[in-house]
């Protein structure tokens, strides 16, 4: 690792995190919309029943798997700040172990920095929401498990499942493990971590999976795709409303059930194409996995009833995963997802006053933004399927690839249960 190459991304990662900490600690504002009182008021009344050993079950904002009571939990660690200030330098912290994770793997053979620029951009983009939500301590796990998945599979299915524990969508990091004993090691090891630590919770903390059922009667969030319809029939006469519901503001009414089950089953309609992906894919290159996990987090994420802002921080991790790893076919979704990313901070906390009450320009935002999602998430899945099932975006001609890739290549065609065809 030269310290020409790294010096550029370090000094703008630390100004504009500095800037991020000041926002947080309201030492300056670009804002009257304060985003940190999730943290102040939420997170720890959460922290006040946790630290008792039991979880906030009649709490119908927390929907959240057990292991979220240790990112909750986690200010306990600094106890010479008070909750909201630790909770935010903690934040810090996990950003700062993605940030190394991305400069470390980035300065290797055959990979490329450009990972890193996405991660320091996105996550500044997205401005004081990334340290006011728990989403980037996920996050710095899930890029750990994918970053890992390649090279160590029982350890990357490890991190995915403690990572699922945490926030459920890390386990999605696992669709792209290459056929054979990868798969096993990583899907096997990730099934004994998860249920490990499901075990421990449930003797230590009972009550840790209530949040499979709290959010069955949760409305439309006015940030999610299928909101759009709400926002538009406000203007035609449409007689419902928009309330705090669920912890998030959301579309309450008639047709907002239908609005929400058709998102339920494009979600279903979602999974069912990535196992249908699973099955008919014919090559798994080094780049699959974080292929696969980018792609299956943009459908997921698109097609929720629910699209809150920290939702960004996600895709950014696996966007600069993606990019570290020299997959330059995914450079357009994840330019798509920084703008998507600059749009959301525009209108959350900048203008959502517009957003929540469908003006004009609100609905103009909301759609430029899910419309950047929606583009993203098409060309995602396109280049996926393309790249391992039709192979049409293959090159004629191999490029030079570093040893730890030729390594994973031939131990994939050892482990497949038939001759994968070939690139050249």
């Amino acid at each position: 690792m030269t310290t020409g190459r790294i010096a550029g991304p370090v000094a703008a990662w630390a100004m504009t995190r500095v800037v991020l900490l000041l926002l947080a600690f309201k030492v300056i504002s670009i804002s009257d919309l304060d985003v940190t009182s999730d943290v102040h008021v939420i997170y720890q009344g959460w922290y006040d029943v946790l630290r008792t050993g039991a979880f906030p079950v009649d709490d119908v904002s927390w929907q959240y798997p057990p292991a979220a009571a240790l990112a909750i939990l986690s200010p306990a660690l600094l106890p010479f700040l008070d909750y909201a200030h630790a909770f935010f330098v903690l934040a810090c912290v996990a950003d700062a172990i993605a940030f190394a994770l991305f400069l470390r793997a980035g300065t290797r053979e055959g990979r490329s920095l450009a990972g890193v620029w996405v991660w320091i951009a996105g996550v500044a983009l997205l401005g004081p929401t990334a340290y006011a939500r728990y989403d980037l301590m996920v996050t710095a796990l899930a890029v750990g498990a994918l970053l890992t998945l390649g090279r160590h599979p029982r350890a990357g299915g490890a991190l995915a499942a403690v990572g699922a524990m945490v926030k459920v969508w890390p386990a999605l990091l696992l669709l792209g493990t290459p056929r054979g004993r990868d798969t096993r090691r990583s899907w096997g090891t990730a099934v004994v971590t998860a249920g490990a630590v499901a075990a421990a919770f449930a003797v230590a903390m009972p009550g840790g999976f209530t949040f499979l059922t709290a959010q069955k009667d949760r409305g439309t969030e006015v940030e999610s795709l299928g909101a759009l319809v709400f926002h538009i029939a406000r203007h035609h006469g449409w007689e419902g409303r928009v309330a705090l519901n669920y912890g998030s503001m959301e579309f309450l009414g008639p047709g907002v059930t239908t609005v929400s089950n058709i998102a339920l089953a494009l979600s279903i309609a979602a999974m069912l194409w990535l196992v249908l992906w699973r099955l008919r894919a014919r090559e798994f290159t080094p780049t699959t996995l974080t292929d696969a996990g980018f792609a299956a987090l943009l459908l997921f994420t698109t097609t929720s009833r629910v699209i809150s802002p920290q939702y960004m921080i996600w895709l950014v991790g696996l966007a600069a995963v993606a990019l570290t790893l020299n997959a330059a076919h995914q450079a357009v979704p994840a330019g798509l997802v920084l703008a998507a990313t600059a749009l959301t901070l525009v209108e959350f906390p900048l203008y959502f006053g517009d957003v929540v009450g469908s003006t004009g320009f609100g609905i103009a935002l909301m759609a430029a933004r899910n419309g950047l999602l929606v583009i993203a998430t098409y060309l995602a899945c396109r280049r996926l399927w393309r790249s391992t099932v039709s192979l049409k975006d293959r090159p004629g001609r191999r490029r030079a690839q570093p040893s730890w890739a030729r390594r994973y290549e031939r131990q994939d065609s050892v482990n497949s249960p038939s001759p994968t065809p070939s690139s050249s």
